[in-house]
C-alpha cells in the first residue's frame, strides 16, 4: 500500500546567463564647429569643413550608408556688458556625423584609428570629436549563447531547491525572459589629435568587449521523487 500521496505544488528560480564577443561596429561622432561675424560666413565654414571630413571618410573606404548628419545649427555668440547689457559679438554654426566602421579587424587597412585621424585632420582645428560606442551587427547569434546559459543557470538551481524538499521537478508551467546588453562600453582612449596629423600617428583604439546578457524566470510543477512514484 503507498504512502499518502504529496500535494502538487511549483517552483519558480530566476537563472541568468552572459555571453561575450569582441564588437564589430563602431559609431563615431565627428563635429565642426566654426565663429564669424556672420551667420552666412559661420554657416559656410562648417558646411566646407564637414564637406572635408566626409570627403576624407569616402576616401578611406567608409560606405555613404554609413554617414549620416546627426546635428546640424547656428548660435548667436554673446557677451555681456555692465551698461548695454547682452551683445552679440559674433555666430557659431555647428554641423555633427554620427560614422560607422564595420572593419574593426587587426589587419584593417585602413584601420579605424587610421580612418578617425584622417577625419580629424580634414576638419583642422574646427574639428570636434564627440566619442564613440561599440557595438555588434548581429547581438542575437551572441544572445542565444547568452540564453542558453540562463537555461542550464535556472535549470540547476531547481534541480538543487527540488532535493532540498525531496521533490522532483515536474513539467515546466511558465518562462518569462528579459534580455540585454551589459557590461561597460570601451571608449576611445584620446578623442583628441592635433590637426595636419599624419596617418602615422593615428590615436590607438581599444575594442574590449561587449557583453549580452540574458534573465529567464522559469516556473515548474513539483512531483513526487521516482521512488515514490514507483511505489505507488
Amino acid at each position: 500500500m503507498s504512502g499518502k500521496k504529496r500535494a502538487a505544488g511549483t517552483i519558480t528560480v530566476t537563472g541568468h546567463g552572459t555571453a561575450r564577443s569582441v564588437p564589430d561596429v563602431m559609431r563615431v561622432d565627428i563635429a565642426v564647429e566654426t565663429r564669424a561675424d556672420t551667420v552666412a560666413v559661420a554657416y559656410g565654414g562648417a558646411g566646407e569643413r564637414i564637406a572635408a571630413v566626409t570627403a576624407a571618410l569616402r576616401a578611406h573606404g567608409v560606405r555613404a550608408a554609413d554617414i549620416g548628419t546627426s546635428r546640424l545649427s547656428v548660435r548667436t555668440e554673446t557677451t555681456w556688458q555692465q551698461e548695454r547689457g547682452a551683445q552679440i559679438v559674433g555666430y557659431v554654426a555647428d554641423a555633427a556625423l554620427v560614422v560607422s566602421l564595420r572593419d574593426l579587424a587587426d589587419d584593417a587597412d585602413p584601420g579605424p584609428a587610421v580612418i578617425i585621424a584622417a577625419a580629424v585632420a580634414a576638419g583642422g582645428d574646427d574639428v570636434r570629436l564627440g566619442g564613440l560606442t561599440f557595438g555588434l551587427a548581429d547581438p542575437e547569434a551572441v544572445l542565444v549563447t547568452a540564453r542558453d546559459a540562463a537555461w542550464e543557470n535556472a535549470l540547476a538551481k531547481a534541480e538543487r531547491y527540488a532535493r532540498k524538499a525531496g521533490r522532483a521537478l515536474g513539467p515546466v508551467r511558465d518562462i518569462a525572459e528579459s534580455a540585454g546588453a551589459g557590461g561597460p562600453v570601451p571608449q576611445l582612449r584620446m578623442v583628441s589629435a592635433a590637426a595636419g596629423a599624419a596617418e602615422s600617428s593615428s590615436v590607438p583604439v581599444e575594442l574590449g568587449e561587449q557583453e549580452i546578457s540574458a534573465h529567464l524566470q522559469v516556473t515548474w510543477e513539483l512531483a513526487a521523487p521516482e521512488s515514490e512514484r514507483d511505489a505507488d
